[in-house]
């Protein structure tokens, strides 16, 4: 027998925490998790799977989308000793009435491209793919940053400044400019919708500037001193941060490279190369990681060259799916 029941923080939030980090790959706690949720549990809808005998057996966790409200990014896990047993179907089952009821327009999921059956299980639910997110990793072992300092010493030589945000003293007008640029750059990735991440400056402040894991000193900027002076605008940008990595997959923590993104008017000059190196340099001596991952929309050619250059090789990623609601 296959029971639904809202999951619960106290009795639950423990097992659903060592699920999420299983799926994200990121170390995520129970106490991390019932803090998340209480902030923005208006806007969760989830439900937990068990037998007869209370054994916790999968759940799924739908979440509107903060820009896109008719949108709901949803997760779904059985555990895999329970599959084939229609335990998926139930839940799955359910969480497309509730989002129904919700009055979702749109269903988003995200299932790894190495895992061949979960995209089938999306696929048979009417799930088609929108895009391929591949993960990308680097052995700090292995990164040699001796020939970049060529380049760099080039970038500074033709008035380009290259600073933290720690350097820039990490101030609301230097926050500001660092949200500029992000927005615009992260609109120009290859294969993305044309979709904001954030509603307004403030939003950015609060979900970035203000995380936990907002690293000022990782957040490597690029400036035209040349033109507008020392405090000229951004116009390139690499943000490096330290996740804690105690999953199935990964035993240690590891560094994660945010975005890497340069303004368009200043692009093919390897401001990307420049300023991506100290972000990895940083990793390296203040870190003190050995590894770095990041994350490419497979049709995001030039950064994955990039990345390749510097020694990354690609690894497990995941397939980004959407279903839309008749």
């Amino acid at each position: 027998m296959i029971l639904l029941r809202p999951a619960e923080r106290e009795r639950d939030f423990a097992q659903l925490a060592d699920w999420f980090s299983l799926l994200e790959d990121e170390l995520t706690t129970a106490s991390g998790l019932k803090e998340w949720y209480a902030k923005n549990h208006k806007r969760i809808i989830q439900m937990i799977a068990q037998d007869e005998r209370d054994e916790l057996l999968g759940f799924y966790w739908a979440a509107r989308d903060r820009m896109v409200p008719e949108r709901l990014n949803i997760t779904l896990f059985v555990k895999p000793e329970a599959r084939g047993q229609g335990v998926g179907q139930r839940l799955y089952d359910d969480l497309e009435l509730a989002a129904r009821e919700a009055q979702a327009i749109v269903m988003r999921t995200s299932v790894w491209d190495n895992y061949p059956e979960c995209q089938a299980f999306a696929e048979q639910r009417g799930f088609n793919e929108r895009s391929h997110q591949i993960t990308m990793a680097l052995e700090m072992k292995a990164f040699d940053d001796r020939p970049y300092d060529e380049i760099i010493d080039r970038l500074q030589g033709m008035g380009f400044r290259f600073a933290s945000m720690e350097e820039l003293g990490n101030t609301e007008e230097a926050q500001r400019k660092l949200y500029a640029l992000n927005d615009a750059t992260a609109l120009d990735i290859p294969g993305e919708d044309d979709e904001h991440s954030w509603a307004s400056f403030e939003d950015f402040q609060q979900r970035v500037c203000q995380a936990e894991w907002y690293i000022p000193g990782g957040q490597m900027v690029v400036l035209d001193a040349a033109r507008h002076g020392a405090d000229g605008p951004f116009v390139a940008l690499s943000a490096i941060t330290r996740l804690k990595g105690a999953t199935e997959r990964n035993q240690k923590d590891y560094a994660y490279n945010l975005h890497t993104g340069v303004d368009r008017r200043y692009r093919r000059r390897k401001l990307a190369q420049g300023v991506k190196v100290l972000a990895l340099r940083y990793a390296r001596d203040v870190l003190k990681v050995d590894t770095v991952r990041t994350h490419h929309n497979a049709q995001n050619l030039p950064m994955i060259a990039i990345d390749r250059k510097l020694g990354y090789i690609q690894i497990a990623g995941t397939f980004s799916m959407e279903k839309r609601l008749e």
